[in-house]
């Protein structure tokens, strides 16, 4: 009994000692909490006012809510009785380590910055970049998030996307459609021409500037082939490249125009 009395003392000085600083604590995150995010809320709407870009908003606001959380959680430790001279201390030594063994993650953040300057792209812009080709969805602090044509979801580190090729094909807000068309070399290579360019200028979503163009481009083993290229707005690119084909198609068979196809050959011996 006298020693079950001597730990509920001790418990209860611990609780008179402790628990004030504990709930002040927990009442400092969650007051905090809110505080930071009415905060990141308020500057989001001050941001979309006025005339930043998109990806800099999120960029800045993914870096003021990482810097309003470590400051929290400092005053919360402070709060507890901790040192924060100690605990700085701490910190600055664990971030030196941390920092060595994530040399890729720092890299990633200044390419991050680099992307965030120099703009080689912004939100909704169609790229390419490290083998991928996409729509871009996010910019975040390390990451750029991509939008597949398949509709998938590639996350490429920012530090290779700084450092490396990226195509953009949104930012002339014009691009070329490149496809082939071959004719049989019996037919009127002038004629062919006249059908294809009414498909391409028939086409609406095919710019008028800079003019579409249909001109020999080789001449293959069983055909004339003819590159065919619109132009078009970058998001308009697989509806007018699919329409391309099939409208090519079309107009050839009813303008009497032989499109060449492999012939196979039966060789019979007589018994």
């Amino acid at each position: 009994m006298e020693e079950a009395e001597v730990w509920m003392n001790k418990g209860i000085d611990f609780v008179i000692q402790y628990g004030p600083k504990v709930l002040g604590a927990i009442l400092i995150y969650i007051v905090g909490s809110w505080i930071i995010k009415k905060i990141i809320g308020t500057t989001r709407k001050v941001m979309s006012k006025s005339s930043y870009d998109e990806s800099l908003q999120r960029f800045l606001l993914n870096m003021a809510s990482w810097a309003l959380k470590v400051l929290l959680i400092i005053i919360v430790i402070s709060t507890l009785g901790v040192d924060v001279t100690t605990f700085a201390a701490v910190i600055a030594a664990a971030g030196l380590a941390v920092g060595l063994a994530l040399q890729g993650s720092l890299s990633n953040f200044a390419g991050g910055v680099l992307i965030m300057i120099f703009k080689p792209y912004r939100i909704g812009d169609l790229i390419e970049a490290q083998g991928v080709l996409g729509v871009v969805k996010e910019i975040e602090i390390f990451t750029t998030k991509l939008t597949t044509p398949e509709n998938k979801l590639a996350i490429v580190p920012n530090g290779a996307m700084a450092n490396g090729n990226i195509i953009n094909y949104t930012e002339e807000g014009k691009i070329r459609v490149d496809t082939v068309v071959g004719i049989g070399y019996g037919e009127d290579i002038k004629k062919t021409k006249e059908v294809l360019m009414e498909v391409l200028t028939s086409n609406p979503k095919v710019l008028p500037e800079p003019a579409p163009s249909v001109n020999v481009m080789e001449l293959a083993d069983s055909s004339v082939n003819f590159a065919v290229r619109p132009f078009c707005k970058p998001e308009d690119y697989w509806d007018v490249y699919f329409a391309t084909y099939e409208g090519a198609k079309l107009a050839l068979d009813a303008a009497g125009i032989e499109i060449p196809y492999p012939h196979s050959v039966e060789i019979h011996k007589e018994g």
